[in-house]
Parts: C-alpha cells; sequence; structure tokens
C-alpha cells in the first residue's frame, strides 16, 4: 500500500510475529498487557533511533576513577502523551527505552457513538509560558478512523510542541492517512502494522478488538 512519507511501518519480524499473537482472541489479559509493552518496546527502539540523536554531555568518572564523556539526547525536551485509556500500556515500554525521566501528559478523547469523531474529556498539558516540549510523543495502541489521532495532534500543535512522533501497534490506512495529513511537516507516525479496513462501526478489520478493554479486563461492560 501507498501511505504518505510522513508514515513508517516496521518490518522487525519479531515485532510481526507479537503482533500477530496480539490479535488473536484467545490471547487473555495478561498476555495483551506484555504484548502491548514488548510491541511498544521494538516500535520506539526504531522511532526513537530515528528521531532523537546522541549528543556528548558532562564528564563523568567510572567506579574504577576513569573520566568519560556521558551521552544524552536532543532535542533536550521531550514528553509522553498516552490517550486514555489503552495508550496507558505503551507508556512504560517507552519509559524504559528514555535515559532519563520525561513528563507524562495524558489526553483523555472518546469518538462520538453516531459521527465516530472525537470528543476530548480530558486534557492535563501545562499552560504556562515555555511548558511545550520539543517533541511530544503519542502513545495509542490503536488508529481507526484517525479522527482522535488527528485530534491529540492538533492539541499538542495548539500547546506549542516543535514535532510530534505518534506510536500505534496498528492502524487503519484511512485513519493512518487522515493523520498523517494533519501536520505533515510536524508529524511522523510508527506503526507495527496498517490493516486496509474499517468495520461499520469503525472497528479496525481483522484489527485487535477493543484494546482498552482487552488491557483492563472490561469486555462487554
Amino acid at each position: 500500500m501507498s501511505l504518505p512519507p510522513n508514515v513508517h511501518v516496521s518490518t522487525h519480524p519479531c515485532l510481526l510475529g507479537k503482533l500477530s499473537q496480539l490479535r488473536s482472541k484467545s490471547t487473555n489479559v495478561k498476555e495483551v498487557k506484555t504484548l502491548v509493552h514488548e510491541i511498544s518496546l521494538l516500535l520506539g527502539c526504531e522511532a526513537l533511533a530515528a528521531k532523537t540523536t546522541a549528543v556528548p554531555g558532562p564528564t563523568d568518572s567510572t567506579p574504577l576513577g576513569y573520566e568519560y564523556t556521558t551521552s544524552t539526547l536532543t532535542p533536550e525536551t521531550i514528553s509522553l502523551v498516552p490517550i486514555l485509556r489503552s495508550g496507558l500500556g505503551m507508556v512504560e515500554a517507552i519509559q524504559t527505552l528514555l535515559p532519563t525521566p520525561v513528563p507524562v501528559h495524558h489526553l483523555g478523547l472518546f469518538r462520538e457513538p453516531t459521527t465516530l469523531e472525537p470528543v476530548e474529556y480530558y486534557n492535563n498539558l501545562p499552560n504556562h509560558h515555555g511548558s511545550a516540549s520539543s517533541l511530544a510523543i503519542i502513545l495509542d495502541p490503536v488508529i481507526a478512523t484517525g479522527g482522535t489521532c488527528a485530534a491529540a495532534i492538533q492539541t499538542l500543535r495548539e500547546w506549542g510542541a516543535q514535532k510530534v512522533l505518534v506510536l500505534s501497534v496498528v492502524g487503519a490506512e484511512v485513519g493512518v492517512r487522515r493523520a498523517a495529513e494533519e501536520w505533515p511537516e510536524g508529524v511522523e507516525i510508527w506503526l507495527a502494522g496498517v490493516d486496509k479496513e474499517l468495520t461499520n462501526s469503525g472497528m479496525l478489520k481483522p484489527g485487535l478488538g477493543d484494546v482498552g478493554d482487552r488491557l483492563f479486563l472490561t469486555i462487554g461492560k
């Protein structure tokens, strides 16, 4: 399939194997949590290798007393923005990858059942001067219609983020296109897989089901 140039779909064989396990209806809630975490680790490694750079930092000493030059990351200010609820399942993996702690700002968005358009119900982005991060990383396992992702991108752009990196386990082709076109020069999207179809209710086909329900055992609520 032909996707916009700011969309990257991984071909890592281990990641693709884990994605096929995550799709299965027989995968239990503990396994779902583990797979989302592991897929996020692999995907995050690829995306952060492309979007961050190691630069020389201050001098330090080893336990044997030898001096060495430390490494730090650029951009200097990074924040994680999980989309509630399912984005929470990706946070720990990206925190593990980053060498130093970074802020975690939460966005709550849901799709209105009739229009399938996003409605924001929670936003804890700081609003004081200079609070915006150079790189804001959206964490959301599924991009379906793309409305929620596009709304999150627009919110972060208005907040003042200089660049936005979207990490997602799987997305629908139409939704990924919509999100990628929201801010082409400022956004890059990294996914483990892309599905070509959506159901009438806006679910991916074959998809993963409702990842939030699967993570938090609220299926049939």
